[in-house]
Parts: structure tokens; sequence; C-alpha cells
């Protein structure tokens, strides 16, 4: 039930774009009015989730590490699995970002007879990669359309991602690669029984819209040819704030433009927000030193309290009389 409503909401994406541009005639609006209005609506989002998460306190010193601890001089510490330092903190947090290390290390639990057994599950991980890469190498290749002069970094990425230059025009690997990867990880969803049971529309919804914009993008450019060259001058418009729609651009264009900007505006409000989030974990971005520095929990407020010393001034007398020990005669 959950994959086929997100479906139906895809299906429903595409049709709105189809009837409001190809009947409807509503250039502008999805030319120049929603893509304005979702790329507000994930700025002011994105900014307002950060701060708000920024600003949350962390009362207890919870990093989630696998290593030992900094303690005495002569135990050997594991600065990448529990740093205690910076240096150590920023290793592990670029380990994890951008090589996913902790999903790595993932695990599958099954049953030999009575003995549970585990085994490696490295498929996950090696999708994720193959995803999250090949998004932001399209989101960077992207940037030829917003910028006169084309940077020249753009270029290179751009040409050796056509490096094997199959067809005319050239195959993107990063397309073929974020096909597959995204089709694994919404299968693995709907086949294994496990992940079926726990996945909520919330979860298929933005692998269905990914994949969606990647189908329209690569249909765009390979079936359904639109032009390049008004599609830059529409672009060029967005970041001059002069926008104009030419005419004649396409509406396979208009399809993909709306999906993109529906991720655009999507993106705050939904787990996708974890791009951010993983900057902010405090299983991540804290340094596991709780031996040798005190985490004091923000939300302590100042309290009176009655030290040893103020005690035994008050009750000094009666404790000699008690015959307990005290500090000062």
């Amino acid at each position: 039930m959950n994959p086929g409503c997100s479906l139906l909401a895809v299906v429903l994406l595409v049709l709105i774009a189809l009837a409001g541009v190809g009947l409807g005639g509503m250039d502008i609006i999805f030319g120049i009015v929603i893509p304005y209005a979702a790329f507000a609506i994930f700025l002011i989002g994105f900014i307002y989730r950060i701060v708000k998460w920024a600003g949350s306190p962390v009362p207890f010193s919870i990093p989630t590490t696998c290593g030992q601890q900094k303690s005495l001089p002569w135990v050997r510490a594991n600065n990448l699995e529990s740093p205690h330092n910076t240096i150590g903190l920023i290793g592990r947090m670029a380990l994890e970002v951008l090589l996913f290390r902790s999903l790595f290390r993932n695990t599958k639990v099954g049953l030999k007879g009575m003995r549970p057994i585990y085994g490696g599950a490295k498929w996950l991980w090696l999708a994720g990669l193959v995803f999250h890469w090949s998004f932001l190498f399209i989101v960077f290749r992207h940037l030829r359309f917003f910028f006169e002069p084309i940077p020249e970094p753009v270029n290179i990425l751009t040409a050796l991602d056509g490096f094997f230059e199959i067809g005319v025009p050239e195959l993107y690997l990063t397309d073929v690669a974020i096909l597959l990867a995204v089709s694994y990880l919404f299968l693995r969803r709907v086949v294994i029984p496990q992940m079926r049971y726990i996945s909520l529309p919330s979860d298929y919804f933005p692998l269905l819209l990914i994949l969606t914009v990647t189908l329209s993008g690569v249909l765009t450019r390979y079936f359904f040819k639109v032009d390049l060259l008004r599609v830059r001058e529409l672009s060029l418009g967005w970041v001059g704030f002069q926008p104009t729609v030419p005419k004649g651009i396409g509406l396979p264009f208009y399809v993909h433009l709306f999906l993109v900007s529906v991720l655009f505006a999507y993106l705050p409000m939904s787990k996708l927000m974890h791009m951010g989030g993983v900057f902010l974990s405090p299983t991540r971005n804290l340094a596991n030193n709780s031996r040798r520095r005190r985490h004091i929990n923000p939300w302590n407020y100042p309290v009176k309290v009655h030290t040893y010393k103020e005690y035994e001034d008050e009750f000094r007398e009666k404790m000699k009389a008690a015959g307990l020990p005290v500090e000062k005669e």
C-alpha cells in the first residue's frame, strides 16, 4: 500500500506538469513562479532546520564509538574510532560523510538451525555510496546552465563523466549509476519483508521522486530533445533575476523542471535533510573525551549547593559527639 500511494503521488505530479504546460499553456507558472517558490522554500526551510538543530541543547556526551577511548598513557587509544581531539574528529566525520564508513560495517543476521550467524551486507553501502556521489556529480554538472562563462572545473567534471563517449550525445556514467543505485534502494524496501514492514510512504516517496527526476532528465537528454540554448537562457535569467520564458523549449523539460522543483521544496521537510543533519548529530560531532573533560549539561540552571565544608561547619560539634571524623578540628 505504501509504495502504491507514493507511486500514485509521483504520477500525479507528472500529470500536473503535462496538463499545466501542455494543455493549460502555463509556461510562466512552471518556468518561473514554481522554480522561484521551490528554491525559496528550500532555502528558508533548510536554514530553519539547521538553525533549530544547532540551537538544541546537548545534555549528555553521547558519541557513538567502537574503539578504545584515550585514558592512561600506556593504554593505546584509537583516535579515529574514538576521537579525543579535533584532528581525530575531523577524520572520523570525513570518513562518515564521504565514504559512509559506519554503513560499510553493516552486517546481516540469519539463523542456521538454532544458531544465529552474521554476514556482510555491503550492497547497501555500495548503492548508497554510488547514489550520493552520482547525485552530487549531477548537481555539479548542471552548474554549466547557470554560469557564463562555464567554470573550468565544471567542464572537466562533465568531460570525465562522459569519458567513454557512448552514443551521441555521449552517455554520462552518473546517469546510469544513479538509476541503478536508486532502483536497488527502492526494490530493497519492496522485496525484503523486514524492510517492507518498517517502511513508510516517507521512505518510498523520495526514492520514487528522485528516480522519476532522473528518468525525466535522461529522457529529455537522449530521447525527447529540447533546445539547450533556450534552457540556458532561462536558467541565466533566473540567476540574474530577469527571467523570461523562451519559446520552444519543449514540454519534457517542464516536466523535469517541475519534478526538480518539487524535490527542492520537499527536501527540508523530509528525511533527505540528513544531508545537513549529519554534521549536527551529537553521536558523530562530539569527541569521546568524557574521561578527560567534564561535559556540562546546558539545561542545568544555577542552584544553591551545600558544600561539604559548609556541612561540616554546621554540624561539626554533633559529628564529633557522634565519633564521626572531621577535616577541621
